[in-house]
């Protein structure tokens, strides 16, 4: 099996787990949380950090709604589904890692559109086209709540059903609504509760799922 973890990461690590100490997380769960924490420097998404489907209605097992966003995403990697991201930042902290494991095509939203559609911005008018060509894919939203806003409507709208989605955008204008619009979705996601997020958190997420992914293959 191919190294993929450098031993200053796994030194980072244990820092990390000393820091910490004791929580509340599963195991997977806190492998996810450690690498955010890893790549921001940030203890606080120990607690911000969320795994759904958490609604009743939710079509997945209710027993243990928690580990659905991470096995569907550690399935679909392994299966090599398409990952889609918003913006070109996600794409670069993530792709190193996609090549070493399971080389799953990266597509970036803000590329498949040059100029915006009237009264969308670029990013959204390409998650738009994206949704269109792979409704199945891994949506990854570290950037821009204007693309996962889009897509929690495709979803609505029954054009997408993405087989995890990451919505983990940061900033204040149209990022708490977006988080709450995916919320309110029966679809395997995680996401980061208030205003942090970011393209770091984004890729730090995926590329734990990969590392996970990876130690099962």
């Amino acid at each position: 099996m191919i190294p993929l973890e450098h031993p200053i990461l796994l030194e980072s690590f244990a820092h990390i787990d000393r820091s910490v100490g004791p929580h509340d997380l599963f195991p997977q769960e806190y492998a996810i949380a450690r690498r955010v924490i890893h790549s921001t420097a940030d203890f606080d998404f120990l607690h911000l950090l969320r795994f759904a489907p958490d609604l009743p209605q939710a079509e997945f097992d209710p027993d243990l709604p928690e580990h659905q966003a991470i096995a569907r995403g550690i399935e679909s990697l392994r299966h090599g589904q398409t990952i889609v991201v918003d913006v070109n930042m996600v794409k670069q902290g993530i792709q190193g890692l996609v090549q070493r494991t399971f080389n799953n095509p990266i597509q970036t939203a803000i590329d498949f559109a040059t100029t915006a559609d009237p009264g969308k911005t670029r990013t959204e008018t390409g998650m738009d086209r994206c949704i269109a060509q792979f409704p199945e894919a891994i949506y990854v939203i570290g950037n821009a709540p204007t693309a996962l806003l889009t897509l929690c409507r495709a979803i609505a709208a029954g054009k997408a059903k993405p087989a995890l989605v990451i919505g983990v955008p940061v900033g204040f204008i149209g990022v708490l609504e977006a988080k709450k619009a995916l919320s309110l979705l029966p679809c395997p996601q995680i996401r980061v509760e208030g205003n942090k997020g970011g393209s770091p958190v984004a890729a730090g997420i995926v590329n734990a799922l990969l590392m996970l992914a990876w130690r099962e293959s």
